[in-house]
Order: structure tokens, then C-alpha cells, then sequence
């Protein structure tokens, strides 16, 4: 199956923007749609947002929108999530998961990456 992995998290303050990136391999990720999700500690794990490998269609969490998001390059087999306008609790570890079925926009499976660490905090 398709194989991802996330880049680009780190230590932001409060305000400030991050771009993360999940990059496919083995598979061109035009053939999945691509969540991101995150987990704080002790929270469950949240979708945050999610592209569809048929249209140009997106989610957010309501908690994101306005401030984040999300694009495709499908030549670069990368999904993109611009992230601005980030608060402390946009804490948490982004996962990206890619899956050729989807509920709405968002893949209902897949294949998980390792994860990136965000942190916001002054």
C-alpha cells in the first residue's frame, strides 16, 4: 500500500505559521484521499483536514478553519497543510493517513505516517 511521511513540524510561537507536508511513495497519491489528524496528550484524535483525490474538494475542522489550509501536488505526490495564525492548542502530533475510500472528503482508512510534532507555545 501507499506510504507516507510527514515533514515540517516544530516549535512555533503563538501567531506564527508552519507548513507541514505529507509525501507519498510506492503510489501516486492521486489515487487517495488525504487526511491530516492530530493527537494531543490525553485527547482523542482529531481530524483537522482532508482533500479528495477525485475533486478539488476539502474539509476542515471547525476549529481550523479560516487559518488552515490544505493542497495538493500530485506531480510531487505531496499534501500540503499551511498552518497560520497557530495557538497553543494546535499542540499536538499531525499524522497524515492516505486511503482510496473516504467518508465525505476524508479517507475512513489507510496508511498512517509516523507523525510530526507541533508545538505552539511562547
Amino acid at each position: 500500500q501507499v506510504q507516507v511521511a510527514e515533514s515540517g513540524g516544530g516549535l512555533v510561537q503563538p501567531g506564527g505559521s508552519l507548513r507541514l507536508s505529507c509525501a507519498a511513495s510506492r503510489f501516486t497519491l492521486d489515487y487517495y484521499a488525504v487526511g491530516w489528524f492530530r493527537q494531543a496528550p490525553g485527547k482523542e484524535r482529531e481530524g483537522v483536514s482532508c482533500i479528495s483525490n477525485t475533486d478539488g474538494s476539502t474539509y476542515y475542522a471547525d476549529s481550523v478553519k479560516g487559518r488552515f489550509a490544505i493542497s495538493r501536488d500530485n506531480a510531487k505526490n505531496t499534501v500540503y497543510l499551511q498552518m497560520n495564525s497557530l495557538k497553543p492548542e494546535d499542540t499536538a502530533v499531525y499524522y497524515c493517513v492516505a486511503g482510496p475510500r473516504v467518508v465525505g472528503v476524508c479517507p475512513s482508512g489507510g496508511s498512517w505516517g509516523q507523525g510530526t510534532q507541533v508545538t505552539v507555545s511562547s
